[in-house]
C-alpha cells in the first residue's frame, strides 16, 4: 500500500546501492564496514565499503541530475545499537523527496500517507491509539516549556542556561558538555517520556546549535525539522533539506572532524559531495528547493498491529 500511495502521486520509485564506498558524516551514527576482495592471484588491495545507514547519500545525487519526486524502501544499517525493542542493526526504512516543497509540505504528505494506509478498517489495528491525521504538532521550544518547564531556545541563549535546567531536572551534566549534548540529555529523559500516546505528535522546529542538514528558520535560532512519533516512539525525520553547497561542505567538514575523534567505525567521506549542489551565486545550476522524510518501516508496522518491540514484526529478528 505504501508503494500505492507513491505510485498514485508521481512520485518514481529508485532502487540505489546498500554498499557505498564513502557515507555522509553523522556524528551520532555507527556504521558497519566490509571489503571487497579481488580474484585470487589478484595484486590490488582489498578495498573498503560501508553498509548505508539511509540511501540519502544516492538519492540526492538523483535529484541533482533528474530533478523529481522520488521514494525508495530499502534495507539500512546502523551499528552500536540495541535490538530488539525499538531498533535493530537491519531495519527497512521508506526515504522520500519532494520537489519545490519544504518540511510542513512533508508533514501534509505524511498524512496524506497515513489517511491513504488506514482508508479501510484493519483487523489487527490496536484502538488503543488513533493514527489517523491530522497529527498534533508542537514546537520544541513549546514541548520544553510544557513537559521540562523552561523555555529551551531562551536558555541556550544565557551561558550556563541548559546546565542550570537539566540540574533543576536532576539530570547529572558532566563537565565540558556542549548546550547539544544537555538538550539531548533534557529531551531524552523529561520531554520525549512525556509526549502524548494516544495519537500521532510532529515536534516541529529543533534547535539550530543541534547540527543536521536543515535549512534554518528565518530567525536563525531553529531550523526547520520535525520528528513524528507515535505511542511515544520517533517513527520519522524530515528537514526542509539545505541546498547551500558552502552550508553542506562545512557540515561535512565539522562532522567529519567529529567522526575522526569519535567514531568507533572510521568511514570514508566524499569531500567534493557539496558540488553536487552547484556553486554559489549560480542559480542556473543550483540543487532544486526539496524537503526529505525518512521513516522507520519496521515501526510503522510494530505501530499498526499494535505490537511493543520491533523484533514482533520482523520475521528473522536480528
Amino acid at each position: 500500500m505504501v508503494r500505492s500511495f507513491f505510485d498514485k502521486e508521481q512520485y518514481l520509485e529508485t532502487d540505489t546501492p546498500l554498499l557505498a564506498p564513502d557515507l555522509i558524516p553523522e556524528s551520532c551514527l555507527e556504521v558497519f564496514e566490509t571489503q571487497r576482495l579481488w580474484p585470487t592471484g589478484s595484486k590490488k588491495e582489498p578495498k573498503a565499503y560501508w553498509l548505508i545507514p539511509s540511501p540519502e547519500i544516492w538519492m540526492k545525487r538523483l535529484i541533482a541530475v533528474h530533478r523529481q519526486n522520488i521514494y525508495q524502501i530499502c534495507k539500512c544499517f546502523r551499528n552500536s545499537e540495541s535490538s530488539g525493542h525499538l531498533h535493530s542493526p537491519e531495519f527497512t526504512m521508506l526515504e522520500y523527496y519532494t520537489m519545490n516543497a519544504a518540511y510542513m509540505d512533508s508533514l501534509d504528505i505524511t498524512e496524506e500517507l497515513f489517511s491513504f494506509l488506514l482508508s479501510e478498517p484493519l483487523p489487527f489495528l490496536d484502538n488503543a491509539i488513533d493514527l489517523m491525521p491530522p497529527f498534533e504538532k508542537i514546537s520544541m521550544d513549546e514541548a520544553f516549556i510544557k513537559w521540562a518547564g523552561f523555555s529551551l531556545l531562551e536558555a541556550a541563549e544565557t551561558k550556563g542556561g541548559l546546565e542550570k535546567q537539566a540540574r533543576r531536572l536532576g539530570l547529572d551534566t558532566m563537565p565540558g558538555l556542549g548546550n547539544a549534548e544537555i538538550y539531548d540529555l533534557i529531551f531524552i529523559h523529561t520531554v520525549e517520556p512525556s509526549l502524548p500516546k494516544q495519537r500521532p505528535v510532529a515536534l516541529l522546529d529543533y534547535p539550530a546549535f543541534v547540527p543536521c542538514l536543515a535549512k534554518k528558520s528565518p530567525d536563525k535560532k531553529t531550523v526547520e525539522r520535525w520528528e513524528l512519533y507515535i505511542k511515544g516512539i520517533e517513527l520519522a525525520n524530515c528537514f526542509s533539506e539545505e541546498t547551500c553547497p558552502e552550508e553542506v561542505r562545512r557540515f561535512f567538514e565539522n562532522e567529519k572532524a567529529e567522526k575522526q575523534k569519535n567514531a568507533l567505525v572510521q568511514h570514508k567521506v566524499d569531500n567534493d559531495y557539496w558540488k553536487i549542489f552547484g556553486e554559489e551565486n549560480a542559480a542556473e545550476d543550483s540543487f532544486p528547493q526539496i524537503s526529505g522524510v525518512a521513516l522507520g518501516l519496521d515501526r510503522l508496522i510494530m505501530a499498526l498491529c499494535g505490537r511493543t518491540t520491533i523484533d514482533s514484526v520482523l520475521p528473522f529478528p536480528i
